[in-house]
């Protein structure tokens, strides 16, 4: 499991996170905390998606869901990804 969350944490520091010094953790809030937005968060989705080959229904793609690593990690559980 902690390889997906290593995959997840690494695609966003690359993606959305501009400030490299900034401190990244599995709990760090994405979405609260300014690093990702809404457009943003359907690209994480379709990498998602992409990467695990999974479909996420855009019902389950709420800004909660998409907040930490830790909680996209409870929403790919859902689809047996981990």
């Amino acid at each position: 499991m902690s390889g997906i969350k290593e995959v997840i944490l690494d695609y966003i520091k690359e993606e959305y996170l501009e400030d490299e010094d900034m401190e990244l953790d599995f709990s760090s809030p994405l979405i609260t905390g300014g690093i990702v937005d809404s457009f943003s968060m359907v690209s994480l989705k379709r990498f998602l998606e992409t990467k695990y080959k999974i479909q996420i229904p855009d019902a389950k793609a709420t800004p909660d869901a998409f907040d930490s690593v830790d909680n996209i990690l409870v929403l790919l559980k859902e689809f047996n990804v981990v």
